[in-house]
């Protein structure tokens, strides 16, 4: 019989595609909001991985991942995926977002994402969400899965994750 173990504690990481500058600024506002202060950011980047979101939120989107300070319990998840739907809500215009908030954390083995769509690689943890390990944590860097997003893949996220890895094995260590 296996041992119960304490949980080890995450890094929370927030994914945002947004229409505009501005939608994406006042996105970052209400995630502090949310869930606290940010140690970090990624540059800004255009999303052109995808046209999956020009639909509803248009062409020209803007790509942007924040780290949070505060290290999370993994079971949090969930619930932050609910907030990130209401936050999206906020921003509607027209019945369409103009932002997209995608939360996850990092462990020091891999990078979990939250979602409300059932697939083959995600496991239904309650409450109406899914997760997915998104990313594995291999000889000093992280390596895609087949369902790994394009974006994730990217040398602005792989470098933004990695940096928010080590902030977490800091504060671990601590």
């Amino acid at each position: 019989m296996g041992q119960l173990r304490p949980v080890q504690l995450v890094k929370p990481i927030i994914g945002i595609i947004a229409s505009t500058q501005s939608a994406l600024a006042q996105a970052e506002s209400s995630v502090i909001s949310a869930w606290g202060a940010i140690d970090d950011k990624s540059p800004c980047i255009p999303f052109s991985f995808s046209d999956y979101y020009n639909a509803e939120m248009g062409t020209n989107l803007l790509r942007r991942w924040l780290s949070l300070s505060q290290l999370i319990s993994p079971d949090t998840l969930a619930s932050m995926k609910h907030t990130a739907n209401t936050i999206e809500d906020s921003f509607r215009g027209a019945g369409k977002r103009t932002v997209n908030i995608d939360p996850g954390y990092i462990a020091l083995s891999k990078l979990v994402l939250a979602s409300t769509k059932d697939f083959s690689h995600r496991v239904y943890v309650g409450n109406q969400i899914y997760e997915e390990i998104t990313l594995l944590f291999r000889a000093n860097k992280f390596i895609a899965l087949p369902w790994s997003y394009a974006d994730y893949q990217c040398d602005t996220a792989m470098q933004f994750l990695t940096n928010a890895r080590e902030r977490l094995k800091q504060q671990l260590e601590k």
